[in-house]
């Protein structure tokens, strides 16, 4: 009945979507095996994608060949570039989704890859020879065969939710848990560990009153994510709101405390500091009369809303009566309640840096068995470990990319040595090189790398090519053209900034904290008459990379520095507990990393530069 794949993805959620797709396109038979197809790509949480560091992750998977930020432009409701206040390393896109559009064009897209087999079913053991992977087996039975597996399972290993005293198992609500995987895991020698997570309530948004609300709208001209020409920005945007709790809602809540899975201790596992529930803050933050809620639809044809800060797990009367106070929720109907949900996952230093395990050979983990949260998170690990499960099973180089090549590669790189004991999610602040990792240059930094592996098309890698070629053309303009105090004075009188007393180049007068590109277009005929025929992503590209060349000039010695260190290679026998002169607990978790370069080695949660420099020496460097 089944013919032998070349990689078995399974789970169908955002990781499986992105892995099944990668392997396939890049010449894998694949065969993605899911509990429910009705449920490809569901939004367990949130209907948004995108967000601070989230939004520069998908602009790479789009810049890489996967899929998300094409679905996520073709589902939107609304699109805002967050933090422009901030320096251009902080601009993070995002885009509220409709919920159904998203899986529907996931499945329509994955059904349209010529690869992609599908089977409805539940994984429930793994087959191994010689500690390689050789395929699954099914809950109805079925022997699979394959040469390389991606284990992409989400909150479904066996799932626990939590409402107030109640406990049911899950992997959503409504859907049963998955069982069978970890016990196979754990007799194959893996640790693993519990971890949790919650979401709000959803509620009927013709029950509520927006006018005790404050709007907000969408970027008046909106962006999207994708940098292929297939997808158009949002025209009609749908309106989110804000509105606030108090301290009624927080006596409320109070109340629900000692029927809390949470504080009553049923749920062991960790869940995630930066994304509290709502009893969490009020427990935490007990100075704060008020907590923010983002009041969010969940589609354009769809009264459900999601009350995006209110992620709880009490019980559902205590939520229903704690709702009801906060402003514009007094006569709120309830679809559904918040709840919280326990799963399995495993310590991801269990991986190497492709997600190919260190036990089972060709066995690749990605998404929230490895520790992370976030849709956006698990769909550039399960793009990574499509990609080099094909690559393994080919005989094919790995990809690995590096900390200063992408967000992908901080992710990857601090699962792997540095491990996590809580939901880990990305943020800027992760990335050491985060001016260079901007969202607006991701094309430039992954297209012709994506395009060389087989991924991106021939189409991606020219446009890539034409924007630097614009990007530089501004430039080069910039730093050869002067301008008169006559023509640019009036300008800066206007802004409040000095005026010039002798001719000026205009990246010296670009430079000023005041001034931008769009307002030297819009006041010098000089700069407009010039820029007018240039695509908006060259000019943002040539503002940021004459208005920030000093730091991103750091920036690249940094890691030019660093990359030395990515150049002292670490044979695979090398016999680190024979290295006396570092500490035993350094040695032991240096011989179960076993990195490959004393950069790897660097960032193992631990090691000590003295440890590197010791390392260094032994190696006869």
């Amino acid at each position: 009945m089944f013919e032998k794949y070349d990689v078995i993805v399974v789970g169908a959620g955002h990781a499986g979507c992105e892995a099944a797709a990668a392997a396939a396109n890049l010449g894998s038979k694949v065969l993605l095996i899911t509990m429910d197809m009705n449920k490809i790509a569901q939004m367990s949480c949130n209907p948004a994608m995108g967000g601070i560091a989230k939004g520069q992750i998908v602009r790479e998977i789009d810049a890489m060949g996967g899929y998300s930020g094409i679905i996520s432009d073709k589902s939107t409701i609304q699109f805002r570039m967050l933090n422009r206040s901030k320096g251009p390393a902080m601009w993070s896109p995002r885009t509220q989704n409709d919920r159904m559009l998203f899986s529907q064009f996931w499945r329509e897209t994955l059904e349209q890859i010529k690869n992609v087999d599908f089977w409805q079913d539940m994984v429930t053991d793994i087959l191994t020879e010689n500690n390689r992977v050789v395929g699954i087996v099914t809950g109805m039975g079925q022997k699979i065969y394959c040469r390389s597996l991606v284990l992409t399972n989400g909150t479904f290993l066996n799932g626990i939710i939590h409402i107030g005293q109640k406990q049911f198992g899950g992997g959503r609500i409504g859907e049963k848990a998955a069982s069978g995987i970890t016990e196979s895991l754990i007799k194959l020698g893996f640790e693993t560990g519990r971890m949790k997570t919650g979401t709000p309530p959803r509620v009927d948004g013709r029950s509520l009153d927006y006018t005790k609300m404050e709007i907000q709208d969408g970027d008046e001209n909106p962006e999207k994510f994708s940098y292929t020409k297939h997808t158009e920005p949002v025209k009609n945007q749908r309106c989110c709101w804000i509105t606030y709790t108090n301290d009624d809602v927080h006596e409320v809540l109070k109340t629900g405390f000692d029927e809390s899975p949470m504080y009553a201790g049923r749920i062991q596992g960790l869940g995630p500091r930066y994304c509290p529930s709502i009893e969490d803050k009020i427990n935490r933050f007990a100075e704060r009369n008020r907590h923010q809620i983002f009041v969010e639809p969940e589609g354009w044809n769809t009264v459900e809303i999601y009350v995006n800060g209110f992620s709880t797990s009490l019980p559902d009367h205590i939520q229903y009566k704690a709702l009801q106070l906060i402003p514009g929720f007094e006569n709120a109907k309830i679809f559904r309640p918040g709840y919280a949900i326990e799963y399995d996952y495993f310590p991801p230093t269990q991986l190497k840096l492709t997600l190919e395990t260190q036990l089972i050979e060709n066995l690749y983990f990605a998404g929230q068995i490895n520790g992370t949260t976030g849709y956006e998170e698990a769909a550039c690990q399960g793009l990574m470990a499509g990609i080099n499960a094909h690559q393994k099973v080919h005989e094919k180089d790995a990809l690995i990319l590096g900390r200063s090549e992408a967000y992908i590669g901080v992710l990857i790189d601090d699962l792997v040595n540095k491990g996590t004991d809580e939901p880990y999610r990305m943020f800027t602040s992760r990335a050491e090189y985060r001016l260079m990792l901007r969202q607006d240059n991701a094309d430039i930094r992954l297209t012709k790398l994506a395009n060389k592996l087989g991924l991106a098309s021939e189409e991606r890698a020219i446009c890539v090519e034409q924007k630097v070629k614009e990007t530089n053309e501004i430039i080069n303009f910039f730093n050869k053209t002067s301008i008169t105090p006559a023509e640019v004075n009036p300008m800066l009188k206007n802004l409040g900034t000095s005026e010039i007393p002798q001719n000026y180049k205009l990246t010296q007068i670009l430079s000023r904290p005041q001034i931008d590109l769009s307002i030297m277009m819009n006041n010098l005929e000089t700069v407009k008459s010039k820029l007018d025929d240039y695509s908006n992503d060259a000019l943002i590209q040539a503002e940021v990379l004459m208005k920030y060349s000093g730091y991103l000039e750091k920036e690249k010695l940094l890691v030019e520095k660093m990359n030395r260190l990515e150049d002292f290679k670490i044979k695979d026998d090398f016999d680190f507990l024979s290295v006396k002169s570092i500490s035993l607990e350094a040695r032991e978790k240096l011989n179960k990393q076993k990195p490959k370069t004393l950069g790897q080695a660097s960032r193992i949660s631990g090691i000590s530069p003295s440890d590197v420099s010791i390392l260094m020496v032994h190696l006869g460097r």
